[in-house]
């Protein structure tokens, strides 16, 4: 069905009808309800929290009670990707959307200045995750708000010697800042 289709159909039906279609697509389908809470109650700060929490438990994962051992950092990106675009899709505030990018560069420079990482691709994932965070950032005209955060970055993968630190550099250097 197209989007004129989808327009006209819903156009033909009553305001009781459409209301009735509403409620069973909320109580039907997990992402409608998901959306209607966040427009209707929009905790951004606590959906930040939950993400930082999120984030935070790939590198620094929290031992469970009564378990021997405490269990290895899976250092995942597609956790944050995933938090990410669950945040853009809900239409959340372009400073936290940048905030939770910038965090999730940082716990995993946190992890890399406590641990020998030789995996390449965690370097090139982490460079991967910046690029994207400058590029929303700058394109959502809210650098300055983040410049302080993202020269931190740079100078963290200048101080840990990253093999890819020039990169971050070439980024920084590709806009005026």
């Amino acid at each position: 069905m197209s989007k004129r289709d989808l327009k006209k159909y819903l156009g033909e039906l009553s305001k009781e009808q459409l209301e009735e279609q509403l409620v069973e697509l909320y109580e039907k389908f997990a992402p409608v309800k998901v959306y209607y809470d966040f427009v209707f109650d929009p905790k951004e700060d606590k959906l930040l929290q939950e993400g930082k929490v999120k984030i935070s438990h790939e590198y620094f994962p929290i031992k469970k009670t009564g378990a021997k051992w405490r269990p290895k950092a899976k250092m995942r990106r597609s956790v944050a990707q995933k938090l990410i675009k669950h945040f853009m899709m809900l239409g959340v505030d372009s400073y936290v959307v940048a905030d939770i990018m910038l965090y999730n560069i940082e716990i995993a420079q946190t992890f890399s200045s406590q641990n020998f990482i030789k995996q390449e691709l965690f370097y090139k994932s982490i460079f991967n995750s910046f690029e994207q965070a400058v590029n929303y950032i700058v394109s959502n005209g809210i650098f300055n708000d983040f410049k302080l955060r993202i020269n931190a970055i740079l100078e963290e993968t200048l101080n840990q010697k990253w093999k890819n630190r020039y990169d971050f550099e070439a980024i920084l250097e590709k806009i005026d800042y």
